[in-house]
């Protein structure tokens, strides 16, 4: 072989092998711009706070600085029923709060009974804060209620009708709850059928809607007073239940439904929230702890048919109502705070002191159906050295009730049972207002 034959051959076999050098080289490019890319990724991860909130707050753009920036997300969140044609009524009134930073939340309850007249003594059907909605199927005039009632300046709103509760509790694999009480109720107008046992399990959409729109049994029972009766105790149910919605759609298995969820709000959810805007609160509502949920209901009285031109309605409390919107809204931190020397707990105003006699504050609802049952309670306390601060009416129960508000002695309790001759006593765990005591005349009350 020539010179020239051995030189062509070398050039030949150059030419093989700089691909592959080029390749090796563009392999390790590639390599180390990974290792800089995962490296400054895992660094953004770690400035966002770690874990599932520090990827997802990283994938979607934020940076350290951009939760300090978000402000409370406030929401009307209204469930509407659609089995009656035509009628939409407004069976879930809630107000929700969430704030990123302090990682808080509150669930506040509007009865949807709520008048939002000028004038009791008149009052319509088409008064009550429940049909503001189905008058133009429009959320903003129930909003606008709203904000009058809490002055509150809530901006959004989602109203979740049937089909959608259905949807979304089926797609996060049902939701598990304690199902207060057995529930036995048939409606054959509205095609309302709710049958379901009292314990822990594992609610369908089907059966969600069950709970969530129970208020009382065929035969006219319902929860218990010390739970809250009829609409007390659907609006307690209601906001504990969304409690284990939370839990249960922040699971890690749920992160990954999110499509899926997102689409179920595209076709069946109504909304003026800008995705934009929600998107921002998602990496840290993942994980919340709903230890951080404060749950209350508007506090106020139901007055007699009598005073409100035979039409139930709820009228609210407005000075209670004030306080307690300052201390829901304005004042959280300070209220959480004070649990820590064991002086009050969150959700309710308990105190460890223990009240004596002439320091209680009682509340008297008639709940018996005779009309002078009230007058005649409220003059056996005061002869027994008690005094009476608030008076009003209730749905009707069967059994009176002493419910035990704030930490009184069991003693007083005892006597002021034995005073009226009659009452089941018991501790309620929810408080929206100052009162101490409150006792529900039942119709086994008798002077």
């Amino acid at each position: 072989m020539d010179k020239k034959q051995k030189s062509n051959k070398n050039i030949k076999n150059n030419k093989k092998k700089r691909p592959k050098k080029v390749l090796k080289k563009i392999m390790l490019l590639i390599i180390l711009i990974l290792i800089i890319a995962g490296g400054l990724f895992a660094y953004r991860v770690h400035l966002n706070g770690g874990g599932m909130t520090g990827m997802l707050a990283t994938m979607i753009g934020h940076d350290e600085n951009t939760k300090k920036n978000l402000a409370e997300f406030k929401v009307l969140l209204l469930g509407i029923s659609t089995d009656q044609e035509g009628v939409e009524l407004t069976d879930t009134i809630i107000v929700a709060s969430y704030n990123p930073n302090t990682q808080k939340a509150t669930l506040l309850s509007i009865p949807r009974d709520t008048y939002t007249g000028k004038n009791i003594a008149k009052a319509t059907a088409y008064e009550k804060i429940n049909a503001l909605y189905g008058r133009k199927h429009r959320a903003d005039e129930t909003l606008k209620a709203v904000n009058e009632i809490t002055g509150l300046n809530i901006e959004y709103y989602a109203v979740v009708k049937t089909e959608a509760l259905i949807k979304l509790v089926d797609v996060i694999g049902g939701v598990n709850f304690n199902v207060p009480i057995d529930m036995d109720y048939d409606d054959v107008t509205q095609d309302l059928h709710i049958h379901l046992k009292k314990g822990e399990q594992l609610l369908d959409g089907d059966k969600a809607e069950q709970v969530l729109r129970f208020r009382k049994n065929s035969d006219g029972t319902s929860y218990p007073t010390e739970y809250g009766d009829n609409d007390l105790g659907r609006m307690r149910t209601q906001r504990e239940f969304i409690m284990q919605v939370i839990k249960q759609t922040a699971k890690p298995e749920n992160i990954f439904k999110l499509g899926q969820i997102l689409d179920v709000a595209k076709e069946d959810l109504i909304t003026n929230i800008d995705f934009n805007v929600a998107k921002d609160y998602i990496p840290y509502a993942v994980e919340f702890d709903t230890e951080n949920l404060l749950t209350e209901a508007l506090p106020g009285t139901v007055p007699s048919l009598a005073q409100t031109n035979n039409v139930s309605i709820f009228v609210i409390d407005k000075e209670e109502t004030e306080e307690l919107i300052e201390r829901l809204f304005f004042n959280r931190d300070i209220v959480d705070e004070e649990t820590t020397d064991g002086s009050t707990t969150t959700g309710s105003q308990t105190s460890t002191n223990t009240l004596d006699k002439e320091d209680i504050v009682i509340e008297v609802l008639n709940g018996s159906g005779d009309t002078t049952a009230l007058q005649r309670v409220v003059k056996q306390l005061e002869g027994a050295g008690y005094e009476v601060t608030r008076t009003g009416s209730t749905t009707t129960t069967s059994k009176t009730a002493i419910i035990n508000k704030k930490d009184v002695k069991d003693v007083l309790l005892n006597n002021m049972k034995d005073v009226i001759g009659v009452g089941a006593i018991s501790k309620s765990e929810l408080s929206s207002s100052k009162v101490d005591v409150t006792i529900v005349i039942g119709k086994d009350y008798q002077n």
